[in-house]
């Protein structure tokens, strides 16, 4: 018996194969089950035409075998089987596809009906990242005869007939020595090997069988000396379908209500509370998919990264191909959890990532907009729950908003809400279409409390003139803005830093010329303060106030807060330019002036209390909270 040697370039796939294509080794499992399943779906058609079959639906299976002691693992099925010939095509050159081939022997109608993912001869030869030795040994339905095919590797294999019961497969992979790296022999274990079923297989179509051993307890008749009865224990060995096959999103809504839903969600998750939304899709069309998304109802504290994500998981006719698929959605609806499983996903040989991704786009852009518009209803028929929702993810929209240049703005905008009042919260939408017909400008205020935005002097005459504003707790907020630039052609006006457009311009031309005329003392009051302020000017915007502290440039102080917290100490050192606003009718005010002509130290003490009580106010750091109490305590 000659060893028969793999084409040039099949060597080299093949040790791409083991070596790079897959990046875990436990999915050698989840192949070679697909493969199995494949083989089932195979016959299980043709049973359908051919009454020699003598085998219903309800008898196909596969059954996976440990062998501790031969240290070997066997998938074997009952499903179609291999000529000699299919085996050394199939098994002989990697990336034959014997499924793909089957497939398309069929005329296009037939094969519409049929489902087949795996492509045997590819996913194969993961067995050999496990495995030293694999042995196939199968039987084509139709045949007499069976076919051994066996190889150590890239060295070559050997076919040779051989015996077989029924027709079908047995795959026997006869695993490497345990090493440091990795212990192969795990792969032996009944525990493991459920655990690898139920990730990867729990919902192909044929039973997965195994054997597994539990502990049974029989009274023996006699007594303890408490008097309780004596048990004698042995084990047992019971045939148990490991996998459920039919998962819950295949299901009808008849047969799974929404609370059968939430249950799983609950459940496979590890989630204590109820999803506040969840979507359920059944789609035909250009590609077919089966989803179920929720939404969660709290915010997990590592939401942002590990296990504690959100993400989809993808699945293609029940076998899983990714976890997490950060392609289908993007990351502003990161937080959502569930599964996609699509008869029309182009799978590449690994079977871990997508040769095209044409099929995921669609699904991701039909999904994104079922979560809008799922997220748009929660937001019209129960706001308090929505708020609730908002609370928890409103920063990944927000962040979506900003991200690439404001691409997905459009999309995402009708979804952000903002306080304008300690109990109220608005869309943009709801705030212009709220406008007064005198207001022009969308005026907000920033802090990082909702109480201290709302008590900042400069919001004191919008309101004055019966304006709301909306109230931005978080420096982001500000970015979201400027990503929006304006709703409907209203722009955004800062109460802190922008012209509230109240001024006329005859109003606007005096206050110039009593900055002019006041020239001398506003220099005072800015070099009095040793550099802490960029400029001192004078204010109508501070109503019964004294001062106000504003910024100026591109720099706010929520944004200098932010950068404070950053990871460089580039960053950390960005600091906004400060603004000193005097309200001349003030009575302090009034008695810094009188001092600045009479007594410039004293003056000069006044400044540095008002430079404070104005950092306060603004919710600046005072580098020296002392030095504010010694100035109050001298002036008296």
């Amino acid at each position: 018996m000659s060893k028969k040697q793999f084409k040039a370039e099949s060597k080299r796939l093949l040790d791409l194969m083991i070596n790079s294509i897959y990046t875990n080794k436990e999915i050698f499992l989840r192949e070679i089950i697909s493969n199995a399943s494949d083989a089932i779906d195979k016959l299980c058609y043709l049973s359908l035409t051919d009454d020699q079959v003598g085998l219903n639906r309800d008898d196909f299976h596969i059954d996976v075998i440990p062998d501790k002691d031969a240290r070997t693992l066997t998938v074997t099925d009952n499903g179609i089987g291999m000529t000699e010939q299919e085996a050394e095509n199939n098994l002989g050159v990697i990336a034959k596809s014997g499924s793909l081939s089957f497939k398309n022997d069929m005329d296009a109608e037939k094969s519409e009906d049929l489902s087949i993912i795996g492509q045997f001869g590819v996913g194969f030869y993961s067995a050999f990242m496990v495995a030293d030795k694999v042995t196939v040994i199968t039987r084509k339905y139709g045949s007499d005869t069976a076919v051994k095919w066996e190889s150590t590797g890239a060295d070559g294999y050997t076919v040779t007939p051989c015996e077989r019961e029924s027709v079908g497969t047995d795959v026997i992979m006869h695993l490497k020595a345990d090493n440091d790296d990795e212990l192969y022999g795990t792969y032996l274990e009944i525990w493991k090997l459920k655990a690898l079923i139920r990730k990867y297989s729990d919902y192909v179509r044929w039973p997965i069988r195994m054997d597994v051993p539990r502990q049974e307890r029989t009274e023996t008749g006699e007594k303890n000396d408490d008097g309780s009865p004596k048990y004698e224990y042995k084990t047992v060995v019971e045939n148990e379908t490991v996998n459920s096959m039919v998962p819950i999103w295949q299901r009808s809504r008849k047969e799974v209500t929404d609370d059968d839903c939430i249950a799983y969600y609950k459940e496979h998750y590890h989630e204590a509370k109820d999803p506040c939304a969840l979507i359920r899709v059944d789609a035909e069309g250009t590609v077919s998919y089966k989803a179920m998304l929720f939404v969660p109802g709290e915010e997990n504290e590592a939401a942002f990264y590990g296990e504690g994500k959100g993400g989809i998981t993808l699945y293609s006719n029940g076998v899983m191909i990714m976890e997490k698929c950060d392609k289908l959605v993007h990351d502003y609806f990161e937080f959502v959890k569930g599964v996609v499983d699509s008869p029309d996903l182009s799978l590449n040989i690994s079977r871990e990532i997508l040769q095209h991704d044409r099929q995921l786009r669609v699904i991701g852009q039909n999904l994104e907009k079922k979560i809008k518009g799922e997220l748009e209803k929660l937001l019209r028929d129960d706001r308090p729950k929505y708020e609730e929702f908002f609370k928890n993810f409103g920063y990944h929209l927000k962040v979506g908003v900003c991200d690439e240049y404001g691409r997905y703005k459009d999309f995402l905008k009708d979804l952000l809400i903002f306080h304008t009042g300690e109990d109220k919260q608005v869309t943009l939408r709801e705030y212009v279409d709220n406008m007064p017909e005198s207001q022009k400008s969308i005026y907000f205020a920033s802090s990082d409390s909702l109480r201290h935005a709302m008590s900042l002097p400069q919001c004191a005459e919008v309101k004055n003139r019966g304006y709301e504003l909306i109230y931005l707790l978080s420096p982001l907020d500000e970015m979201v803005l400027e990503s929006l630039h304006d709703v409907d052609g209203k722009g955004f006006c800062n109460v802190v830093t922008d012209d509230l457009g109240f001024d006329t311009d005859e109003e606007k031309k005096a206050a110039e010329e009593r900055d002019i005329e006041n020239k001398e003392f506003l220099d005072f009051v800015k070099e009095s303060l040793g550099g802490r302020m960029s400029k001192v000017k004078f204010s109508t915007k501070l109503a019964d106030l004294p001062c106000a502290m504003s910024t100026e440039g591109p720099v706010t102080l929520e944004m200098e807060k932010y950068f404070r917290r950053g990871p460089s100490e580039e960053m950390r050192k960005v600091r906004a330019s400060r603004v000193l606003e005097l309200n001349a009718d003030s009575a302090a005010v009034r008695a810094l002036q009188a001092a600045w002509a009479e007594d410039k130290d004293k003056a000069g003490r006044i400044a540095a209390v008002l430079a404070s009580l104005a950092e306060l106010m603004a919710g600046a750091d005072l580098e020296d909270p002392a030095a504010l109490a010694r100035g109050v305590e001298e002036l008296f």
